[in-house]
């Protein structure tokens, strides 16, 4: 991991510097680029032709699909923040249809969505995305990014905006799972770190509170363990020094992503957070995500 200096850039062997800012920014554009695909009805609906209704055993379907049929142990180790509780009715899914199918119904759904909200961009920009993404994917180190590297390993689809698309999700998962890394280093477990990240207004507590499916009695033992820390007061509410630790660990994942974009410069990167930028604002304007607000 690169050092970073006092200015917010992260300081390389040879002398170059990368601004974090930079970082960050197409780390955002990345994440929000990507995301639409678990709030789609055409996510729900592709599953529910293998049987599956129920959101969360399709969401770690979709999501475990290019890891293998593994057991839901590893999709609950790789993904962190869920419980048990949350994960273990995905055991079915693999009986429904094979990862590969899963895979498959991933890609349909995005192409369907993509096709009902059409982001504005051009074939040239799509060109131009893959252009500045493709060479990040490929040079990327994935030791001990497990989601990532089996991202990396889908071959991709011949729809170019999906194609893209499943470019983002690779290096999205990458990012993941840096954080993952930075999270366990910091001491923050998979309850506190959803405590911590709802207090903090990152993530509504009531969508928390559903899909990670924490029950009272650990979100409150996440909680104190959070107060005898310092970063949350008695009532819950986030503490200056809270504040300060959830932005220090988000310093140090974009630390960790830094090397990323190396290849491609600052500018590469704010380039590519601009290309993608459409995907986001035209699932916005279809009211994908009308639930987070």
């Amino acid at each position: 991991m690169s050092a970073t200096t006092p200015s917010g850039h992260a300081a390389h062997p040879d002398g170059r510097r990368t601004d974090l800012n930079a970082v960050r920014e197409v780390s955002l554009a990345l994440n929000t680029a990507h995301t639409f695909i678990y709030f789609v009805p055409e996510a729900a609906e592709e599953a529910a032709k293998f049987g599956v209704t129920e959101r969360g055993p399709a969401y770690f379907a979709y999501r475990s699909a290019a890891m293998g049929a593994v057991p839901w142990q590893v999709t609950l180790a790789t993904f962190y923040n869920f419980s048990p509780r949350a994960v273990r009715p995905m055991e079915s899914v693999w009986d429904a249809a094979s990862p590969e199918r899963w895979q498959a119904a991933r890609f349909v759904s995005a192409e369907r969505a993509f096709r009902r909200v059409a982001p504005k961009l051009t074939g040239d920009e799509v060109a131009e995305a893959r252009s500045l993404i493709d060479p990040v994917v490929s040079g990327a180190d994935y030791a001990g990014k497990t989601l990532a590297a089996a991202n990396a390993s889908v071959p991709l689809p011949s729809d170019p905006l999906v194609a893209l698309w499943q470019q983002i999700t690779v290096l999205r998962e990458w990012r993941g799972d840096a954080h993952l890394v930075v999270l366990a280093h910091n001491g923050l477990g998979p309850c506190d770190c959803n405590v911590l990240q709802s207090a903090t207004g990152r993530f509504p507590v009531g969508l928390a509170r559903a899909t990670r499916q924490w029950d009272d009695e650990e979100w409150a033992a996440a909680s104190a363990r959070l107060v005898a820390r310092g970063w949350l007061d008695a009532d819950g509410t986030v503490t200056e020094a809270g504040t300060a630790a959830r932005e220090r660990i988000e310093t140090e994942t974009d630390e960790h992503c830094a090397a990323l974009w190396e290849g491609g410069g600052d500018a590469g990167a704010r380039r590519l957070a601009a290309l993608v930028k459409p995907v986001k604002e035209a699932f916005d304007a279809a009211g994908t995500y009308d639930m987070l607000r």
